[in-house]
């Protein structure tokens, strides 16, 4: 079974930067980044295909959120830049099917613990 450990999140102010990390056991061309707040149901943020041949992004985080990854060390990155209250949320990885449309429903994984995200006004 395929093991994902989120890590990097915290408590910023509004303009702050995170950097969010996943350490993945298993292989996957495609994986993404979720997140799931109290007000809204759980929302695909970005989603890599390989070595970024292939990347997409939810449209409010775009030009704010990187995504990248660092196969050598198994780990998916999610770069975070101009933090705003709305990105408050717990973050998860997952493997995913396709970075094409409807990605955000080719979730392969059991979602992980996630990593909480705060970002106060």
């Amino acid at each position: 079974q395929v093991q994902l450990v989120e890590s990097g999140g915290g408590s910023v102010q509004s303009g702050g930067s995170l950097k969010l990390s996943c350490v993945v056991s298993g292989n996957s061309i495609c994986m993404g980044w979720f997140r799931q707040s109290p007000v809204s149901s759980r929302e695909g943020v970005a989603c890599i295909r390989g070595y970024g041949g292939d990347i997409t992004y939810l449209d409010s985080v775009q030009g704010r959120f990187s995504i990248s990854r660092d196969n050598a060390k198994s780990t998916l990155y999610l770069q975070m830049d101009r933090l705003k209250p709305e990105d408050t949320a717990v973050y998860f990885c997952t493997r995913l099917s396709t970075c094409s449309r409807s990605w955000q429903s080719t979730v392969l994984d059991n979602w992980a613990q996630g990593t909480q995200v705060t970002v106060s006004s």
